[in-house]
């Protein structure tokens, strides 16, 4: 069951409400590897800095909550990777399966394609079922598997790649 929701530019003024869709991940699951929560500061220069280039999306239901937020940043920093973006979507943990990633992704890709962006990568802590799923359903090929490369909760924690090709 899908919602009615639009998608829009995230401004900084969204931080607080991005910080609180963003808390859970950080505190209860290896899903991101950062191990505290931003703060809404911290949340409106993230914001500030990649919307310029690739673009920071939120969803939102007509009575203005924000459900979630996707966007794309740097993928690796060198100049030969200036055609690839990373990209993140993060949902109301209340909100699962009800179309919230699909339709930020489905808005984020073709802006990130119109931007000049070749390659899209995706990083998926392992496991992580529901993600993988959303990623291949979104076009996305598991390419490689890196093995323990993060440390959270005293636990060794791989990542997927998952990349798109938009040319």
């Amino acid at each position: 069951m899908t919602i009615d929701l639009s998608i829009r530019p995230a401004t900084a003024q969204d931080a607080t409400a991005l910080q609180a869709i963003y808390a859970p991940y950080v505190l209860e699951t290896a899903i991101s590897f950062e191990t505290q929560v931003p703060d809404p500061s911290e949340m409106a220069r993230r914001i500030e800095t990649y919307q310029p280039d690739y673009g920071y999306w939120v969803a939102q239901k007509n009575d203005g909550q924000i459900l979630g937020y996707a966007y794309g940043s740097t993928y690796r920093p060198r100049p030969a990777y200036r055609f690839t973006a990373e990209v993140s979507v993060y949902v109301d943990r209340s909100m699962p399966a009800k179309g919230v990633g699909r339709a930020l992704y489905g808005h984020m890709i073709p802006d990130l394609k119109a931007r000049g962006y070749h390659t899209l990568i995706g990083v998926v802590t392992q496991p992580n079922a529901p993600s993988e799923g959303f990623h291949r359903s979104m076009g996305f090929e598991c390419i490689g598997i890196t093995r323990q490369v993060g440390r959270k909760f005293d636990v060794w924690h791989d990542i997927a790649l998952y990349q798109k090709m938009l040319a």
